[in-house]
């Protein structure tokens, strides 16, 4: 017999290769989640950076807001993001994380997709400044959408999850040194999602 509240702490494992990936689907209760969302989208300062892909600039197709609990950058994609103080309502989150993940988190981006044509390219969490096999955790809220990961090297390794609203996917171990992730554009009409990836910026 499985323990279901022994899932409910530990969240269920995504059975992937070179990965450690866990899935609390109702992280957050429907109520809570809407209202974080309510508070968050209209709240954060969001910013949209221009990024400069293969000699081409764009203006990235989402949104963005950097917070931490010290004064470090981060980069990405050669944007350099200077962080905000991390507010109380996102200390409480954090908070909340540290129960089923007791990583001690400095930073969290925000990500704002405001329909089906924004995206986030496929791409690893292995920038420099997050160190060795670093832990995410990454909190959805809104629309749910399809979330991607692919292997390096290993082209049949693939799983498609559909991140639901008030879900949380820790990603451990040295699941970004072997896989890609992305959230991909879609021509279905949906509509807007946050995404909070807290991480240790060291």
């Amino acid at each position: 017999m499985i323990d279901s509240q022994l899932i409910s702490k530990k969240g269920e494992l995504l059975l992937l290769n070179d990965a450690k990936i866990r899935y609390f689907e109702s992280f957050f209760s429907q109520k809570e989640s809407q209202a974080i969302f309510n508070h968050l989208h209209e709240e954060t300062p969001w910013q949209q950076d221009p990024i400069t892909v293969y000699g081409k600039t764009y203006l990235q197709p989402r949104l963005t807001a950097l917070y931490a609990k010290n004064t470090k950058s981060y980069t990405y994609s050669g944007i350099k993001m200077q962080p905000k103080v991390m507010s109380p309502m996102l200390l409480e989150i954090q908070k909340k994380i540290a129960t089923v993940c007791p990583t001690d988190f400095t930073t969290v981006l925000l990500n704002l997709y405001r329909d089906g044509k924004d995206s986030n390219g496929w791409h690893a969490d292995n920038e420099k400044e997050l160190g060795e096999n670093p832990v995410i955790a990454s909190l959805s809220l809104g629309e749910a959408r399809f979330f991607h990961l692919k292997h390096m090297r290993n082209k049949e390794d693939r799983l498609k999850l559909l991140l639901a609203s008030g879900s949380l996917l820790v990603m451990e171990g040295s699941t970004q040194k072997h896989w890609l992730h992305q959230i991909a554009k879609t021509a279905r009409p949906v509509g807007s999602r946050i995404n909070l990836t807290f991480r240790k910026i060291i």
